[in-house]
C-alpha cells in the first residue's frame, strides 16, 4: 500500500491542524504555542467553559466540534498519543468562563493523566474544574485493567448535549453532573475488516486473524476477537442486541450514532443507519436523534462504530439544538 501523504519529516498534525485553521477560520483560532484551538463565538449564556482533546488521528473529532452550542476549546496531541498537560492548560485558560471550565475526557491513560495535571494548575490559579470522563466502549466492558471502558463515539453526544447545556447558562456542577449522566446511558460497539495504515510503512497496522476484527478501539487496538464476516443485517443485529443489552434501565427514546472508522463511505454508512435505526426499533428503543457520518475514525481503518444513548426527555431539546461548528450537521432533530 502507498504512504499517506504526509508532509516530510514525520509529523504531520501541526501541518493538518493549520489547514483545518484555514478552512475555518470564521469558526476557529489557532495557537501554535503550546498547540490548542479555540472557539471565535460563544453564546452570551455561558458562564462555564467546555474543553476537550486527545490524539489525532480521529477527525473530526475533537476540533470540528469548536463553536457554539458545543465546545470552546481543544487541545489536539500527536497521532493517536493525548496532548501534552501544557497544551490542555491553555486551552482550559482561553476557554473558562467566570464559572469555570469543564474538562470532557476520553478514558485513556495519557488523556486522564495530562487533563489531571492541567486541572490541577488551573485550581491553583483559582479556576474551578470538572471532569467528565467519556467510558462508553462496550467491547472493554468487565476487562480486568486499570483504566475500565474506553471512551468512542459517545463523546460527540456528550459534547453536543453539554454544549447546548452550557448556553442555557448551567453551572459548573450541574454540567459535570449531566455529563455523567450522559455517559452512563450510553454504549459504543466498534468492528473493522481492514487495519488502519502504518504511518510508517504504508502496510495495514496488523493482519485480521478472521474476517471482522469485533470490538476494535479507536486507536486501532486489536479485537478480542476476530469472526467470520456474517451478512451485515447479522452483524447489525448482533451488534444492537449486545448494546442494548449494556444499557442502563431509562428513557425508550434513543439517539443512535453511526459512525466510520475512516475507510467507509457513506453510501455503506446509510445503509447501516436504515438497518440499525429499524433495529432499534424492533428492540423497543425510539431512535429519535440519528447522526449518521465519520465523527471518531481511526485514521483510515474500514469498519465502523455504532453508539446508542438513551435520550432522557429532558435531554431531547438539548440534543435537537443548534450548532454552529465544522463538523456538526446544521440539522436538528426537528428538523428531520
Amino acid at each position: 500500500m502507498p504512504l499517506p501523504f504526509h508532509p516530510a519529516g514525520g509529523d504531520p498534525v501541526p501541518t493538518a491542524v493549520r489547514g483545518f485553521a484555514r478552512a475555518h477560520a470564521d469558526l476557529v483560532e489557532l495557537h501554535s504555542d503550546p498547540l490548542h484551538l479555540r472557539a471565535r463565538r460563544r453564546s452570551p449564556q455561558r458562564r462555564v467553559g467546555l474543553v476537550s482533546g486527545g490524539g489525532s488521528g480521529h477527525e473530526p473529532l475533537h476540533a470540528g466540534f469548536l463553536g457554539r452550542g458545543m465546545l470552546d476549546a481543544v487541545a489536539p496531541g500527536p497521532v493517536f498519543t493525548s496532548p501534552h498537560n501544557k497544551a490542555v492548560l491553555h486551552a482550559s485558560r482561553a476557554a473558562a468562563g467566570p464559572g469555570g471550565v469543564v474538562h470532557i475526557v476520553k478514558n485513556y491513560t495519557g488523556d486522564r493523566i495530562n487533563f489531571g495535571i492541567a486541572a490541577e494548575r488551573l485550581r491553583m490559579e483559582g479556576i474551578d474544574v470538572r471532569r467528565v470522563l467519556v467510558d462508553d466502549d462496550l467491547a472493554t466492558d468487565g476487562l480486568d485493567t486499570a483504566t475500565g471502558r474506553r471512551g468512542t463515539g459517545a463523546t460527540v453526544v456528550v459534547e453536543k448535549i453539554l454544549g447546548a447545556a452550557a448556553d442555557t447558562g448551567a453551572g459548573l456542577d450541574e454540567l459535570a453532573g449531566l455529563g455523567a449522566e450522559v455517559v452512563a446511558a450510553s454504549r459504543s460497539l466498534a468492528v473493522a475488516s481492514r487495519a488502519q495504515t502504518s504511518t510508517r510503512t504504508g502496510e495495514p497496522a496488523f493482519t485480521l486473524d478472521g474476517e471482522l476484527d469485533y470490538g476494535v478501539g479507536i486507536h486501532g487496538e486489536r479485537a478480542r476477537r476476530s469472526i467470520p464476516r456474517p451478512p451485515t443485517e447479522e452483524l447489525v443485529g448482533r451488534m444492537l442486541d449486545e448494546l442494548v443489552a449494556g444499557l442502563p434501565d431509562g428513557s425508550p427514546s434513543a439517539v443512535l450514532v453511526v459512525n466510520g472508522m475512516g475507510g467507509t463511505s457513506l453510501l455503506e454508512l446509510y445503509v447501516l443507519a436504515d438497518l440499525a435505526a429499524t433495529g432499534l426499533s424492533e428492540r423497543g428503543l425510539d431512535p429519535a436523534g440519528l447522526l449518521v457520518g465519520t465523527f471518531v475514525p481511526a485514521l483510515d481503518m474500514a469498519g465502523f462504530s455504532l453508539t446508542v444513548t438513551r435520550l432522557e426527555p429532558a435531554w431531547a431539546p438539548l440534543w435537537a439544538a443548534p450548532a454552529e461548528t465544522p463538523a456538526f450537521p446544521r440539522a436538528t432533530t426537528e428538523d428531520q
